[in-house]
């Protein structure tokens, strides 16, 4: 009765090796599950099992039902070979006969030799539009976007990894990113299984939008380890070019605006409605995205078959409600925020390390000689150094070297005083009008910079033009009327400034074109505002009003709403600034500073009337001056141990970028004076290497002494040496999470030795080995004055233990060390205990998460015996047992003096936590031993009930 049940079902055949009646008994499955007839059809053809004459009488049926019928008529007709061979293609077409999988599992179908050997090809039409959409990537990604439109670099040789950590919903660390395909899998990073979106930020330039070329070139070469059929990239800013009225239907958005299916559109668009989780999304700069369009009186779209407006659709793609499962990556600068709901993952770019810049620089330049001399350059000038951590800023000023090292047969230099990042933009400006003059082999172009631009102020002139009429309007793309407005010629057009548009069909016909990056749009903007003769200093101020919003409202007093989820109903996102990140406002800042400098004068001088430059100049100054005191004057501030603390934002950084791009010591004096506190705080405002030499460049000029707290930014090496400067005021420094390493350490203990004023060196979770350790064992040493020093999280293991444990035991003021989750194991412990004994002032110690077992352990609580000082001991998520807990309990009875000893997450058992219980009847000192996370159960914990000081869960 089973056997009779399980054919009634079409799982078997009544003979197993019959394919003729294993067809004729499954024929009504087959029928319901087959939709490609013509992929069936193609492959009998080309292996002569069907006549034209048969494929005719196929394709004459009028339904898809009919024709799967009659291609069974025919194949059954022809006996068992080709009977096979059709069960053969609906096996190897895995993907095109989905439904018919676990049938064709279960049947236990497994073809013959002859079988084998016919050759299948698939034609289905997903098969065939996943093929083109791997043709269309791999082209277009293929090659790294440039300046000049003649160049070609091939990503595959050009692309160098940045640092990118996996981040919580507040920003901080879990850990780094391991590989491309790490931010599609679901075992490391997710924030909620509900989520649907990966997403990606970082600041301008950082290499958001190279990493998604570089996800999709290995999607297209079949090199990502996670499994899509399709692959959508978009940028943002493109929809903006649809208007108000505009509707798509979400096929016409995918294949219309995309790639279209060569053959049966609509079947390739049912399996993507059917199989959403076989697709991948990109969307590329959601700051960048702008529109008039009102989306908060949008209906919500959920199905797929309805028009709607082309941010409704990406809205509800993001949010899940359309082809929800399907993969979804967003990136966007720092600042802007999408709500919890829609977040998958979050990854943070930081750009290059050291290494990677190293890394970066054997790509760009493979001669030996060539990097050598580069690296030489670039060490002997910090702040270019500091620029290089940003890719796109490192590539400008490495295609700036390669020019002059092909013009001047191999004798490039770049500038080898202080470098703003005006001057970069300045230079690459520079270079490209040059690449117009005529070239020779006997003759070089020798105009100078002064020549090159009076020469090309028309051409700087129109693309300026366009440039700000973009930021007027929050626009990145521009349409042909703008470009013929501002009398953009072709030949400018060549110059690689713009470049012409991708998706020339989105929102229109006609050819659009855009700026190479926003950060370019900003400077051409900025040298509009300059050199027309036109513009008043109303009009030059305009972006510096973004610093404080209509309202009153800081810039970095809370959120503001996420465009696309203003259609979300109940979402509570509304708000009055649509567009939640202002950097392309405040690079115009930056760039206008810079323009307007003292030391740019001898260049604008030849472009614009001196009575003009001094106006603006005048009017920059003075609005600058009452900017920043305003806000000085306006940071929240407060009373920490002693220390008057000011609560510096965002805005302050960009402030600082701008005081630094004037490079004027007056500016400088100004801002030093009004930071009318001694403790100033910039922890988590996304700072880079470059900030530091815009804080140093102010702070050297502070002449009393100050608490700096950088942590939880992205300052590494460069950024350490940049400070350089101001070392000589520091008492407290904060650099944890910062990327730095030993070479960073280095810098600090040849600075800090000089100054011996040090109380605070915070260095948790760097990448700091044995050989910084002993750089901050020498300034423990010689900075007598030091009381407190993080170190916890680095890669430091028994000797550099050794060394920093030596050092403790030498000083007569250390009051806290924090080691947590270092590799110092037993020997590191057991120096430590040295220093412990008898020490007259350390306080706080933590040695958690290093290793630490039964030797170790047990040298620690008998180093306590002789102990008077120490007040909280934390030793959580080490290997220490019931031994090392009956050394603990011995200790307990001799000091009196401990307070809080943490053994949390260890290996000790019910018979251990007795012993420390029971030496707590002669101890009145501590107040706590938390022992959560070790090897006891809840019943056998109810015996320590009455021990309130004994915490186990």
């Amino acid at each position: 009765m089973e056997k009779q049940g399980h054919r009634e079902m079409g799982m078997i055949p009544s003979e197993p090796h019959s394919h003729v009646k294993l067809l004729k008994i499954n024929r009504e499955l087959l029928v319901t599950h087959i939709r490609n007839t013509q992929c069936l059809v193609d492959n009998l053809l080309r292996n002569d099992y069907f006549t034209s004459e048969d494929a005719e009488i196929v394709c004459a049926c009028p339904t898809q039902p009919d024709k799967v019928r009659k291609i069974l008529d025919l194949v059954q007709s022809k006996g068992e070979e080709v009977s096979e061979f059709l069960l053969y293609v609906l096996q190897q077409l895995a993907d095109a006969y989905v439904d018919l999988r676990p049938w064709l599992s279960e049947t236990g179908f497994s073809p013959s030799e002859l079988i084998q050997s016919r050759v299948v090809v698939n034609t289905d039409p997903v098969s065939r539009y996943t093929e083109k959409l791997r043709q269309q990537l791999g082209r277009d990604s293929k090659f790294v976007l440039c300046y000049a439109q003649k160049e070609e670099l091939l990503l595959e040789e050009m692309y160098t990894d940045t640092i990118a950590e996996l981040v919580g919903f507040q920003n901080e660390s879990l850990g780094p990113l391991g590989s491309l395909a790490s931010l599609l899998d679901h075992s490391t990073g997710v924030l909620s299984e509900q989520g649907e979106t990966v997403f990606i930020c970082g600041d301008a330039g950082v290499g958001k939008s190279v990493l998604l070329q570089r996800l999709q070139s290995q999607w297209a070469a079949g090199r990502l380890e996670a499994e899509f059929k399709f692959f959508f990239c978009f940028r943002c800013r493109v929809f903006s070019c649809f208007k108000e009225g505009d509707t798509l239907r979400l096929q016409d958005l995918l294949f219309k605006h995309y790639c279209y299916p060569e053959q049966d559109p609509d079947e390739v668009f049912a399996f993507l409605l059917r199989f959403p989780q076989t697709a991948l999304f990109t969307f590329d700069g959601l700051d960048e995205l702008h529109s008039d369009f009102d989306l908060s009186g949008a209906p919500d779209t959920c199905s797929p078959w309805e028009p709607a407006h082309p941010l409704v659709l990406l809205a509800n793609l993001l949010s899940g409600k359309l082809l929800k499962g399907a993969g979804k990556l967003l990136t966007a600068r720092t600042g802007v925020e999408i709500p919890r709901q829609f977040l998958r993952k979050k990854v943070l770019l930081r750009g290059f390390s050291p290494s990677h810049l190293r890394t970066y620089t054997r790509r760009m330049f493979p001669d030996r000689a060539v990097q050598e001399r580069l690296l030489a350059q670039l060490e002997a000038s910090p702040s270019l150094c500091s620029l290089c951590a940003v890719p796109l800023f490192c590539w400008i000023i490495f295609r700036c070297f390669q020019h002059f090292h092909s013009v001047w047969d191999g004798s490039a230099q770049l500038p080898d005083c202080t470098v703003t990042l005006t001057d970069v933009f300045l230079l690459v400006t520079e270079v490209h009008l040059n690449r117009t003059q005529p070239t020779s082999l006997v003759q070089r172009n020798t105009r100078s910079r002064t020549e090159t631009f009076r020469a090309g102020r028309g051409t700087l002139r129109s693309l300026g033009q366009v440039a700000h009429w973009g930021m007027e309007k929050n626009l990145f793309v521009f349409g042909p009327a703008e470009v013929q407005a501002a009398e953009v010629q072709e030949g400018e057009l060549q110059l690689g400034f713009l470049r012409a548009v991708p998706e020339q069909s989105l929102g229109g016909e006609q050819q659009s074109y855009e700026f190479f990056h926003l950060t370019l749009q900003a400077f051409f903007t900025a040298f509009f505002l300059v050199v027309d003769d036109k513009v008043g200093t109303q009009q030059l101020l305009t972006f510096f009003q973004e610093w404080a919003p209509p309202g009153g409202a800081g810039a970095d007093s809370c959120y503001p709403p996420f465009l696309p989820f203003q259609c979300l109903k109940g979402s509570g996102l509304a708000g009055e600034d649509p567009f939640k990140n202002k950097d392309h406002f405040q690079f115009t800042n930056l760039f206008l500073c810079g323009l307007l400098s003292k030391a740019k004068q001898k260049l604008l001088r030849h472009l614009v009337p001196a009575a003009a430059l001094r106006r603006k100049r005048k009017a920059l100054w003075a609005h600058l001056f009452a900017s920043l005191r305003a806000h000085l004057k306006n940071l929240p501030r407060v009373q920490v141990e002693g220390f008057n603390q000011v609560q510096a934002m965002p805005t302050f950084v960009w402030m600082l970028r701008c005081i630094y791009e004037t490079q004027s010591e007056k500016v400088a004096r100004l801002a030093a004076k009004g930071i009318c506190a001694n403790y100033l705080k910039l922890t988590y405002c996304n700072a880079c290497s470059a900030d530091c030499s815009a804080l140093s460049f102010v702070l050297h000029h502070f002449r009393k002494r100050l608490a700096l707290d950088l942590d939880n930014n992205n300052l590494n090496d460069y950024g350490v040496r940049e400070l350089q400067p101001c070392f000589s005021c520091l008492t407290v420094i904060r650099l944890s999470v910062n990327q730095i390493t030993d070479s960073g350490v280095k810098v600090l203990y040849e600075e800090l030795t000089k100054y011996k004023i040090l109380t605070f060196l915070g260095l948790y979770n760097n990448q700091i080995t044995d050989v910084g350790a002993r750089y901050i064992a020498r300034i423990l040493d010689e900075c007598k004055g030091l009381t407190h020093l993080k170190l916890g999280e680095n890669k430091i293991t028994s000797e550099g233990g050794k060394c920093l444990a030596l050092a403790v035991k030498n000083s007569k003021s250390i009051f806290e060390i924090g080691m947590w989750g270092n590799r110092i194991g037993d020997e590191g412990a057991t120096a430590f205990a040295e220093a412990l004994r008898n020490h007259p002032s350390l306080t706080n110690l933590s040695l958690a998460f290093n290793g630490i077992s039964t030797e170790g352990g047990k040298s620690l609580a008998q180093a306590l015996q002789h102990n008077t000082t120490l007040r909280i001991f934390w030793l959580t998520k080490n290997e220490l047992n019931d031994e090392v807990a009956e050394s603990l309990a011995e200790m307990l009875k001799v000091n009196q003096t401990l307070k809080h000893l943490w053994l949390i997450q260890n290996q000790i058992t019910a018979k251990g936590i007795a012993q420390l219980a029971d030496a707590l009847q002669s101890n009145t000192g501590i107040m706590e031993i938390c022992l959560n996370g070790n090897l006891i159960k809840p019943e056998e914990a109810k015996v320590f009930e009455d021990e309130k000081r004994i915490v186990c869960f």
